[in-house]
């Protein structure tokens, strides 16, 4: 059976450059599964020039309507979407986010087969590929950028302006970190990417209970882990499998790192109802110490109250002034500095795309040749091709119907 992929043209604004598949990465597919075929959409934006692609034997065209299966990133706007195909990509429509409500119904109307790649997980739920590590290496990056520039210190170049991580680690090497205490929330993909900036720069990884009781003479950080900034209410041992399925039970106990940290780094994934790290309120106490925060999470208005909207990569700092509760510039004095960048993986498009290509190789593309065995299609899928929720999708009804 011969299926069809296309990798598609990003076509939402701010542009992004990022990819499923470098040249190599797809060149590698078609050799492990030559029962599939390649099209790609041309394109001036993508980080690959079409003629990587084509100096590699794939056709270059305008025109992929005759494609089975479509590859993108990023949402396809709705006059682009082409009825009965199957799609890929980020639709931001699983948390019944508002503003894609519509993408939604026209995939249900165009009798579209949508995977989401955020729905692409195993049998436990956790996610099987993303941009996550990406993420928090350029926002790790991006805080000490922040930090160079509010106090002074040195000027870190934007990662936009340089070609790959390599760039990215080589221009670490040439800085100095003051003698500042991190904390990093997070144990997954996005937090073990801003770690690997950490440990880049040689900054000293110590345990919890050291971070929180001693002093030191060097930059050191520490990973809170969500069982350490969440406690059970009633006082009981907390458990992170019942934390995950029900938070009610529980409140944060993120003050007392907050009370000696400078530089906070949130890699954590933020579920319904979980306990906010630190309030409005909270920012306001006389021993808050916070001063630099990277959102990388970025839940605006939620669990991390200076986070009160998200930045750009071409303006990616501003301030939060805790008293007034309002934004002020990023380097006014007694504020905290906050980075809130949402898409930093654009930031990075080679790199990201490079690594996303290999996951999806190792654990989608088989899929489609392999009887889905893992069920990671079945899984994955949001919509079917006679336009309805799947059952694992159907408590997206009432955002379809506009209830």
């Amino acid at each position: 059976m011969n299926i069809k992929f296309a990798l598609i043209k990003e076509r939402k604004n701010p542009p992004d450059r990022r990819v499923v598949f470098s040249p190599e990465k797809l060149a590698e597919v078609r050799s492990q599964f030559p029962e599939a075929s390649f099209k790609v959409e041309a394109s001036d934006i993508r980080v690959f020039p079409d003629s990587a692609y084509k100096a590699l034997g794939f056709e270059v065209t305008d025109d992929v309507s005759d494609c089975d299966v479509m590859l993108g990133v990023k949402e396809v706007p709705i006059d682009n979407l082409i009825s009965n195909k199957k799609y890929f990509y980020f639709s931001h429509t699983i948390k019944k986010q508002p503003y894609n409500r519509k993408l939604l119904q026209a995939m249900l109307d165009k009798k579209i087969e949508m995977y989401d790649h955020e729905s692409i997980v195993k049998k436990s739920n956790s996610r099987l590929i993303g941009f996550g590590r990406y993420a928090g290496l350029v926002g790790a990056y991006n805080g000490f950028r922040a930090l160079g520039l509010r106090d002074g210190l040195f000027n870190l170049p934007k990662v936009e302006t340089l070609a790959d991580l390599n760039e990215v680690k080589a221009e670490l090497d040439k800085i100095t970190i003051p003698n500042i205490k991190i904390v990093l929330t997070g144990t997954g993909k996005v937090a073990q990417g801003a770690k690997e900036i950490l440990d880049h720069l040689k900054i000293k990884e110590v345990s919890d209970a050291l971070y929180l009781t001693s002093k030191f003479s060097e930059p050191v950080y520490c990973m809170a882990d969500v069982m350490e900034y969440n406690v059970r209410i009633d006082g009981k041992v907390g458990r992170k499998q019942e934390f995950y399925k029900d938070p009610t039970g529980y409140k944060s106990n993120f003050m007392p790192y907050a009370k000696v940290t400078d530089y906070f780094i949130a890699g954590h994934f933020y579920g319904n109802n979980a306990p906010y790290l630190f309030t409005r309120e909270d920012a306001k106490h006389a021993d808050f110490r916070i001063n630099l925060v990277a959102d990388i999470s970025c839940d605006v208005d939620g669990p991390v109250a200076s986070t009160l909207r998200a930045s750009t990569i071409a303006d990616p700092f501003y301030g939060y002034d805790a008293k007034a509760e309002s934004e002020v510039p990023f380097n006014t004095k007694g504020s905290i500095t906050v980075m809130a960048v949402d898409n930093l993986p654009c930031e990075l498009p080679k790199d990201a795309s490079e690594g996303f290509g290999e996951m999806f190789l190792e654990h989608v593309i088989p899929a489609f040749f392999n009887g889905d065995e893992r069920g990671i299609l079945k899984r994955a899928r949001i919509t079917t091709e006679n336009g309805i929720l799947t059952d694992r999708f159907s408590y997206l009804q009432d955002y379809v119907d506009g209830k």
